[in-house]
């Protein structure tokens, strides 16, 4: 069942997140009115807006009230131009997915120090925020990696939905599991008896298409080259000169061929799942990256965009701008009207 004004978005990465430029012109120039007037003019209702705890806690967690600014005039500018917004907490205090990142990634969900100020956050949030709820929904953090925290995080979800609901009685509260938000690990989430709750899953799938060369994933050759759509075999084939954890998509029981059914067959169980408990689902992450052949990237949003619509999902794009999934790239230029008639 789609979610109300959040059936098909884009997202704002690299604004008020995942970005080394935490500067005043990088976020006042980054994204402005022009570009979510421009967003609104693709036919799309809403945008993700990731951000990073940094743009409004310093590191005692004192808050930076200058960093909510930039949140509050995209709300304006949502206002404006008729579009939805989902505010992402990218990266907490003590956690991140960020694969460049070696850290001990179990630390956050081990700590109540830090689930303190993840807490405290989110208060914040929804005591700010509340009186937008015809606007703005909340998803409460960005792609959890190790499925050995799995239960840790449920029990930390359910806490944040009851702290928010203590303020914000009417936002959408979005959130995933584990496996960086694997579509497969829907059937792991906590049920939750809350009207306006979702689940949130990511699909970069297959793997070895949407990220071919990317330089941050381990394993991953940078010359690492396939189209789309090809068969499976061919897949498996090529897969073997990456690591297992890079094509393990390609073996799922579900999995027996490329193209909208591999996509059906992917969904299932996070479609059982919404159904039995009656929770919408929410693609909030999906995209190819820059090195993929631009014809092939349009073939292969054919084939999800099928899945998606067919199952009434609501979905974001990876990525708006630039971080190498740009929409707004030099390289979809020639593509764009068959890529917005696909979004």
């Amino acid at each position: 069942m789609y979610i109300p004004g959040y059936v098909k978005g884009v997202n704002l990465g690299g604004w008020l997140s995942q970005t080394h430029d935490m500067s005043r012109e990088h976020y006042a120039g980054y994204i402005t009115e022009d570009d979510i007037k421009k967003i609104a003019s693709f036919g799309l209702d809403h945008v993700r807006v990731p951000v990073d705890y940094m743009l409004i806690e310093n590191e005692d967690g004192s808050v930076l009230e200058e960093g909510y600014g930039y949140i509050d005039n995209c709300i304006t500018w949502c206002r404006r131009h008729g579009l939805h917004m989902v505010i992402d907490l990218h990266k907490a205090y003590g956690y991140t997915f960020d694969p460049t990142d070696k850290g001990d990634k179990t630390v956050f969900f081990k700590d109540p120090s830090m689930q303190v100020r993840y807490f405290d956050l989110w208060r914040r949030f929804a005591k700010r925020y509340a009186g937008d709820s015809d606007v703005v929904a909340f998803e409460l953090l960005n792609e959890i990696v190790l499925p050995e925290v799995k239960d840790l995080w449920n029990d930390i979800a359910l806490k944040t939905i009851k702290l928010i609901r203590e303020y914000a009685p009417d936002n959408w509260i979005m959130f995933g599991g584990v496996c960086y938000n694997s579509v497969v690990s829907v059937q792991w989430l906590p049920v939750v008896e809350d009207r306006k709750a979702a689940y949130v899953f990511h699909c970069y799938e297959p793997f070895l298409f949407t990220h071919q060369g990317a330089h941050w994933v381990d394993g991953m050759q940078g010359d690492f080259r396939t189209g789309y759509p090809r068969t499976l075999e061919e897949y498996r084939n090529q897969g073997r000169q990456l690591t297992a954890d890079l094509v393990k998509d390609l073996y799922y029981d579900c999995i027996d061929r490329i193209g909208p059914e591999y996509f059906e067959g992917l969904f299932a169980s996070a479609l059982k799942v919404s159904e039995e408990r009656g929770i919408p689902l929410y693609c909030s992450e999906y995209g190819a990256i820059d090195n993929a052949g631009r014809e092939d990237v349009v073939r292969w949003l054919g084939d999800i965009h099928t899945v998606l619509e067919k199952h009434n999902i609501g979905r974001a794009l990876w990525n708006y701008k630039e971080l190498y999934f740009g929409l707004t790239s030099e390289a979809f230029k020639p593509y764009i009207s068959e890529v917005l008639k696909r979004l």
